[in-house]
């Protein structure tokens, strides 16, 4: 059975936000972990690339990984890319549309750091990296109503489409929260591949449109981050994580049934 570790990056920086600092990496640690990759036979594609690979039954790299940003950080052009560009890697970047530097009207949500500019992404985009949709403003998409989740989506995937001029086949949900109506949505919106998180190694026999990705944050040492790459004592390693998520999916089940009997009042 096919299985690949997805990571999840979201800043790479040594002065972190507030908001940004509990997902935040420092940037000789990021380097590390990258030199670790490409130093152990790991070979980097794009999400798209791995989901396309796996529906057409494709052979892949005997190390394959995916490096995947969330959001948009401005980080990821002055630290990480570099990093990315000089080692040979690729990776992808799923963007906000709304929180873009220099979004002007289309400005939506509140970003909790610097973020890019639309020149960057096209930018990046030049650099082969993955550009990818994480909605417009960031909200929970699972706990908005079915006219504000389809506006997110088809905003986002359409700003981006403008703003790079290539399509934008696969998305991350912001938070890693996602249902089946959220799903099926994605789906209708024209995705073709979906990222939650779960912090567990991705398999060919997962949902396209669920493939778990593996949190890395401040607290992920490079031995915790072999392991995690090499597929060694995952539980372990997640355990705080999956502890968090498992106690809030459920609160956000009792909110999400409260409204709909609410609704239904």
């Amino acid at each position: 059975m096919t299985r690949v570790p997805i990571l999840m990056y979201h800043s790479v920086t040594d002065r972190p936000t507030p908001g940004t600092r509990p997902h935040a990496v420092r940037p000789a640690g990021f380097a590390e972990q990258m030199a670790y990759l490409r130093d152990h036979g790991f070979t980097a594609l794009a999400f798209g690339e791995l989901t396309a690979a796996l529906d057409a039954g494709a052979e892949l790299p005997e190390r394959p990984v995916v490096i995947t940003f969330d959001d948009g950080y401005a980080d990821f052009h002055e630290i990480a890319l570099p990093v990315l560009d000089r080692l040979g890697l690729r990776c992808t970047l799923f963007v906000t549309s709304g929180w873009v530097r220099d979004a002007g009207p289309q400005a939506a949500g509140r970003p909790l750091d610097r973020t890019l500019s639309w020149s960057q992404i096209r930018e990046a985009a030049g650099h082969g990296v993955e550009i990818a949709g994480h909605s417009h403003s960031h909200p929970q998409l699972d706990q908005i109503p079915d006219r504000e989740l389809r506006e997110e989506l088809l905003r986002n995937k359409a700003l981006l489409e403008e703003r790079i001029d290539r399509p934008v086949r696969t998305m991350a949900y912001p938070y890693g929260y996602s249902s089946a109506r959220v799903r099926r949505a994605v789906r209708e919106t024209g995705y073709q591949a979906a990222c939650a998180v779960n912090n567990a190694v991705a398999a060919g026999r997962h949902d396209r449109l669920a493939v778990p990705r593996l949190t890395v944050g401040r607290d992920i040492t490079l031995a915790r981050f072999r392991r995690a790459v090499e597929d060694r004592g995952m539980p372990l390693i997640y355990l705080k994580y999956r502890a968090f998520t498992g106690g809030y999916a459920v609160v956000r089940r009792t909110r999400s049934a409260l409204r709909g009997v609410a609704t239904r009042q």
